[in-house]
């Protein structure tokens, strides 16, 4: 249903946090007209989905590096098919929440594209009601590693193995895109459940708007090349042991693809990253 993503199309990333600026001062309303709507003097944004448009913003910057936070509130009863996102040789950072037939629960989908090649799906439920209230969905992204949290706990871990060959994402700025749009042709059980128009309009509610990244203008960033504090969130190399604890939970008990145990998927062997994470 609704989500963000991250892409650099010329340069992208996305940012938003809890408790932040209003709307206005960091993004804009990209399309869908008066179906998004900025509202409590721009502490509030809600997109709205029908049979005929979607809607969506950006952000205003483009940054090269960042931490993300956006707190959203998913569309509530049959949403099947409703997905929230968008996006060549390009980078991309994906939280993505399929819609749902009412009573089951949200597939959370993320993924990583590295100079255009993606293909690193994990999808996880998740352990409480997205659409009852808020929640704050994290992106960190570092020169160290990609993390993806939920009310700040780790989900998903993705490692700068540049040194081992596997590419990363750090060459080109990316702006914060996140939309409500239809997916029906795959985002419910692979496509075979269709959207009810009769539920429209779909709505989710984002708010917290803050951006606090590195801004990439110009082919260069705004942030200098001392990231030795390991206590920011761009110096920042690895997780702790409670967070790797967490992560490990979420993982074992509401994980439900990986892409690193798709045998079907990749009969001739795991992308790289898979075994070095195993092993590390």
């Amino acid at each position: 249903m609704s989500a963000f993503l991250i892409t650099p199309l010329i340069a992208s990333l996305l940012l938003i946090a809890a408790s932040g600026d209003p709307f206005y001062q960091n993004y804009y309303v990209t399309w869908g007209g008066d179906r998004a709507q900025v509202l409590q003097n721009g502490d509030l944004l809600t997109l709205s989905l029908d049979s005929f448009s979607g809607s969506g913003f950006q952000s205003s910057n483009e940054y090269l590096f960042a931490k993300i936070d956006m707190q959203m509130k998913l569309v509530p009863r049959n949403s099947a098919g409703t997905l929230s996102s968008q996006g060549q040789s390009h980078d991309e950072i994906d939280f993505e929440f399929l819609g749902n037939l009412s009573g089951d629960p949200y597939i959370l989908h993320t993924n990583v594209f590295c100079q255009g090649q993606g293909n690193r799906e994990q999808q996880f439920y998740l352990w409480f009601d997205p659409t009852a209230d808020f929640h704050n969905y994290t992106i960190l992204w570092n020169p160290h590693f990609i993390l993806f949290l939920v009310d700040g706990i780790p989900i998903r871990e993705f490692k700068n193995l540049e040194s081992r060959g596997i590419p990363f994402p750090k060459t080109q700025g990316m702006r914060v895109y996140s939309s409500l749009w239809d997916a029906d042709d795959w985002a419910t059980r692979g496509g075979l459940v269709k959207t009810d128009w009769t539920q429209a309009p779909f709505i989710a509610s984002y708010k917290g708007f803050r951006a606090n990244g590195c801004v990439w203008l110009n082919a260069n960033s705004n942030c200098n090349n001392n990231n030795d504090d390991v206590n920011t969130w761009l110096g920042q190399q690895q997780l702790d042991y409670a967070s790797q604890g967490q992560m490990k939970w979420v993982q074992n008990n509401y994980m439900i693809y990986n892409y690193c145990s798709d045998y079907k998927r990749f009969p001739q062997g795991f992308p790289p990253e898979c075994y070095v994470t195993t092993n590390n």
